[in-house]
């Protein structure tokens, strides 16, 4: 069983994380120390209960946020299947925010993440062109992301658009990362691949510049200094701070 930052409702983050499909509770994968959806259950997890305390993400085009809420499945539109599951689900009057989140991930073995064939079905629109054309790209294996989680990312995007779409609002998919020094062995984290990393979250960013969903690439530091400059949320972020250390 997890242990939460002071001043947090525990009760909503742990339903919310029960009913994700990543399994973290019940593998005990977010007791490990390296574990980002930890970082990110502690993070947005004090927003819960108050989301007008929440700033507009940098770099988000939303405005004021009238709710928050972790785990939040993205449908396709169609039933049966997998959907995808953003980390945070953000509604502001205009627009539809989704989240994913990222630690230790890109650093880590590359996973095999591909599409099926539904993903070929004409249901996203021509203001999806960008992002569907580099589903092609990866498909046919002419797309080459070897630390960024490209796939995933496009999957998002079309379940972030579906329900935005359905909501009227528009959409925003913010890739959140850390870029750690060391891992939590105090090992160096290589180098090379953050780099990489860096270079290409900027290569997806501009493949998919222009199309209906927005993609917003936003570092953990970057986040939590925008947070410390706000007085009500300083304690929070130095909690935040203390319990997972430097995420670059």
């Amino acid at each position: 069983m997890p242990t939460f930052l002071l001043d947090l409702p525990e009760a909503r983050i742990l339903q919310a994380l029960a009913r994700s499909p990543g399994n973290e509770l019940r593998s005990g994968k977010i007791d490990s120390p390296e574990s980002s959806a930890a970082l990110a259950a502690n993070a947005f997890g004090w927003f819960l209960d108050r989301p007008s305390a929440l700033p507009g993400l940098p770099g988000v085009p939303a405005g004021a946020v009238e709710s928050v809420d972790l785990a939040v499945e993205m449908r396709f539109p169609w039933a049966g299947g997998r959907h995808p599951w953003l980390d945070v689900g953000i509604v502001t009057h205009t627009t539809l925010v989704g989240v994913t989140r990222k630690r230790y991930e890109p650093f880590r073995p590359a996973k095999v993440s591909d599409f099926s064939d539904v993903y070929d079905r004409p249901v996203w629109g021509p203001n999806m062109a960008r992002y569907s054309r580099l589903a092609l790209d990866l498909i046919a294996g002419t797309a080459d992301f070897r630390v960024l989680d490209a796939v995933q990312l496009v999957k998002h995007a079309y379940g972030i658009r579906t329900r935005a779409e359905k909501r009227a609002l528009g959409s925003v998919l913010v890739y959140l990362y850390a870029e750690p020094a060391t891992w939590a062995s105090g090992k160096p984290v290589d180098a090379k691949r953050r780099a990489a990393h860096r270079a290409e979250i900027a290569r997806f960013a501009r493949a998919v510049a222009g199309d209906e969903v927005v993609f917003v690439a936003l570092r953990w530091g970057d986040l939590l200094r925008q947070w410390a400059a706000v007085p009500e949320l300083a304690a929070h972020v130095a909690a935040l701070r203390t319990r997972f250390g430097d995420l670059g």
